[in-house]
């Protein structure tokens, strides 16, 4: 079954909550990171990349940036940006990408820490695999600042009970509720403070989750268990309750999500015809032309491309992928 841990979070006061939201570390370069918190001091992109305050062409990995990283976190914390709360707490997070229609869907997940070992002993599923050198960039990470700066997003099986305690909850007016101006997500933020309501939802969790299932954030996860075991080999007089053995996540049921495509546009067929491009890619899949409708892949090893207004259903050859070699989109 499934652990999760209330725990005393750091937050942002309410009236700078919006500034200092930012996107994930991953979905920007440096450059557009850069751009982004242009004049605004209090994103947290700062912290989670911290190479935007030092020359451009530095290097995202180099000593300099983690020292940056110290440097700035502990500056957020001094100058009351990020401010601990006295107690452990869970929390609800809602995100919206159409907060402004009359119909906004909303998913409400439980911002909690996962336990490590659930990762090791794979209670916490993932579906990607993962990459050394961004486990490392991310182990480091977590390392020097000795905190999960941004969230793992996790899936859980739904449970009736769980979304009756989190609909009471979101009843009420949320702390935080904003739309960010970078993508237009609308996000709103709750503090569970009831001892017995907290301790309802860990049993909950320990009692009837069997599994989580990690939606984004497989390298976030990877370095957070590493580090963790790191610690507790390091600590000769280990329990198995230290804050090391656990890490930041939001929680979300599996009746709220949707799965999106992930597409990818190329803008032209580098000088092949449409017949010589189909060719060159049927070396590597057996391709079928699927008609005009949208046709979405429904296995492993399976694609779809919209090429002159038809769709085609790419299976890709045996022995043109390693399914224990990580790919290179992973995230």
């Amino acid at each position: 079954m499934s652990v999760i841990k209330p725990f005393k979070g750091f937050r942002p006061p309410v009236d700078i909550v919006e500034k200092l939201a930012s996107r994930p570390y991953d979905v920007l370069n440096s450059e557009e990171a850069r751009v982004e918190c242009e004049g605004n001091p209090y994103s947290l992109l700062h912290v989670t990349k911290a190479e935007i305050d030092l020359p451009k062409g530095t290097d995202e990995h180099s000593p300099e940036v983690y020292l940056q990283v110290v440097k700035n976190y502990n500056l957020f914390k001094d100058l009351g940006w990020l401010v601990k709360d006295e107690e452990e707490k869970l929390y609800i997070y809602a995100q919206s990408m159409n907060p402004k229609d009359k119909d906004a869907k909303w998913q409400y997940g439980i911002v909690a820490c996962a336990y490590s070992e659930d990762y090791v002993n794979k209670v916490i599923k993932k579906h990607e695999l993962t990459r050394k050198d961004k486990e490392e960039d991310r182990m480091k990470h977590v390392r020097i600042t000795n905190a999960n700066v941004e969230p793992v997003f996790f899936a859980y099986p739904a449970i009736a009970r769980i979304d009756e305690i989190v609909a009471g909850i979101t009843a009420k007016k949320p702390i935080y509720d904003f739309i960010a101006k970078e993508d237009g997500f609308g996000h709103r933020f709750w503090v569970i403070d009831d001892k017995k309501t907290i301790a309802e939802l860990v049993d909950i969790f320990d009692k009837q989750v069997p599994a989580m299932y990690i939606a984004d954030g497989h390298h976030r996860s990877a370095a957070a268990a590493l580090v963790g075991q790191e610690k507790k080999e390091q600590n000769p007089h280990h329990t198995g309750k230290e804050e090391y053995n656990y890490f930041m996540t939001v929680i979300f049921p599996d009746n709220q999500l949707n799965v999106i495509d992930y597409n990818r546009v190329v803008k032209d067929l580098n000088g092949l015809s449409k017949e010589q491009f189909l060719k060159a890619v049927g070396e590597n899949y057996d391709l079928q032309d699927m008609g005009t409708d949208i046709y979405k892949p429904a296995k492993l090893h399976e694609h779809s491309m919209y090429l002159d207004g038809h769709w085609y259903k790419m299976t890709a050859k045996p022995g043109t992928y390693n399914d224990n070699v990580a790919s290179t989109t992973a995230r």
